[in-house]
């Protein structure tokens, strides 16, 4: 068995989480001017460098905005944000979703999984065909939930590689923390079969190169996810 080292966070985390909560929470308005670095150093009773990083880390996450010769603001980050604010948001709710967040991340994954799915029948081999096979029978057998959110992830990564778009399975790398948790919610909620199962008939249709038939099966299934039986929302 190999254990792993131990860390604290550093105080430039703990300044980013506090800024974070303070905004998510609404203790922090959109527009407020923050106070000026050295004050907050002063207030807060860290470094002005743990200051000085923390903002630039909130700025890039799309929570602030700095604005030369006039100070910091908080910005808005629903318009300004990256999938980084989205992690942000979902530690805030302790690892949940909002269900607003949840329709929209389903409705990105189900334009690319389209995408990706049609790409993949026109490219794909009889190697790959036994390849994917593989990996969606890795659902099937998993012991629990979280092996089956894994396995159900590679499969769907690997079939956005064969399509060969090389942005397609960077996009959904980008997206593995906020679908983690949505699978593993689906499992909880409707079991791993379930999810074998609608990831086994996505790979029947790819096997059988039928292009109308996966696009068609992949469209039911975030439809039923959204507003069907197979709603995910908390």
């Amino acid at each position: 068995m190999e254990f792993q080292k131990i860390s604290s966070p550093s105080l430039r985390e703990l300044f980013v989480e506090q800024l974070q909560h303070m905004i998510l929470s609404d203790k922090l308005k959109i527009g407020e001017k923050l106070p000026p670095e050295r004050q907050l150093a002063e207030i807060m009773q860290v470094s002005r460098a743990v200051v000085n990083g923390g903002i630039s880390d909130l700025e890039k996450m799309g929570f602030l905005i700095v604005k030369p010769r006039s100070g910091t603001y908080v910005a808005d980050y629903r318009r300004r944000g990256t999938l980084d604010t989205l992690n942000a948001i979902m530690k805030y709710n302790g690892g949940r979703i909002r269900n607003d967040e949840i329709r929209s991340i389903l409705e990105v994954r189900n334009a690319l999984d389209i995408l990706a799915a049609r790409l993949c029948v026109d490219h794909i081999s009889d190697e790959d065909v036994q390849v994917l096979f593989e990996k969606v029978e890795l659902i099937r057998t998993a012991q629990n939930v979280s092996e089956a959110t894994q396995a159900a992830f590679e499969f769907q990564h690997e079939f956005a590689l064969i399509s060969g778009n090389t942005l397609i399975p960077l996009i959904f790398q980008s997206f593995q923390a906020p679908i983690f948790t949505l699978w593993e919610r689906f499992c909880t909620l409707y079991g791993i079969d379930t999810l074998y199962k609608s990831n086994y008939k996505t790979w029947s249709y790819i096997r059988d190169r039928d292009t109308e038939g996966v696009i068609d099966w992949i469209n039911y299934t975030m439809t039923e996810c959204i507003i069907g039986n197979w709603k995910i929302y908390y």
